[in-house]
């Protein structure tokens, strides 16, 4: 059985490697990431990680397994860190508070039926200080993700409290990825 990868992002592969999953074909996917009106951050990342599984191609006999991570303040569905400026300002929001990262994955099995779960974990700040954020942002770790921060490198200095899946604000939930990779019979030790 084959593995397809919808994802450009590195982690995801490294994440699936500490389940025993390699991907024998990585492809990124393109689709629109834009919210659409009305809808709610749970709703918005598991319509991404279905629409990334779905823009692949599969071949027969192939999986495919794509996620998304949102984070979410309140209902508010907040935009990847694409400047400085918006990596400062997303920063300054979760500063003190607590705000939830959703890791939704879909795995379309051989047979072609969707599979999806969504991880919800809640993520605590503490108070961050204008020299911190500053200092966060010229490291330039936090550029391009949900948030503006990456859990893996400095920011876990600042999490004061967290409940959830941690491999899931990274980019992909372990124990509901490993479920859905057996239930699509892809064979994990």
């Amino acid at each position: 059985m084959r593995l397809i990868l919808a994802s450009s992002s590195p982690r995801r592969r490294d994440l699936l490697a500490r389940i025993g999953a390699a991907p024998d074909r990585i492809e990124s996917p393109a689709i629109d990431e834009s919210p659409r009106k009305g809808e709610g951050p749970r709703a918005y990342a598991l319509r991404l990680a279905v629409e990334k599984a779905h823009a692949v191609a599969r071949g027969e006999g192939e999986i495919v397994i794509a996620g998304d991570t949102t984070v979410a303040l309140g209902r508010r569905i907040l935009p990847p860190a694409e400047t400085e400026a918006i990596q400062r300002d997303l920063l300054s929001r979760l500063s003190g508070r607590r705000h939830h990262c959703l890791s939704a994955i879909c795995v379309i099995g051989a047979d072609g039926a969707a599979r999806t779960r969504l991880a919800d974990t809640i993520v605590a700040f503490k108070p961050l200080s204008e020299a911190e954020i500053d200092a966060y942002v010229a490291s330039g770790e936090g550029l391009g993700k949900a948030g503006g921060y990456a859990i893996q490198g400095r920011a876990e200095a600042f999490v004061r409290f967290l409940a959830g899946s941690h491999s899931g604000v990274i980019g992909l939930p372990l124990f509901e990825t490993r479920a859905l990779l057996l239930s699509a019979g892809y064979p994990l030790g």
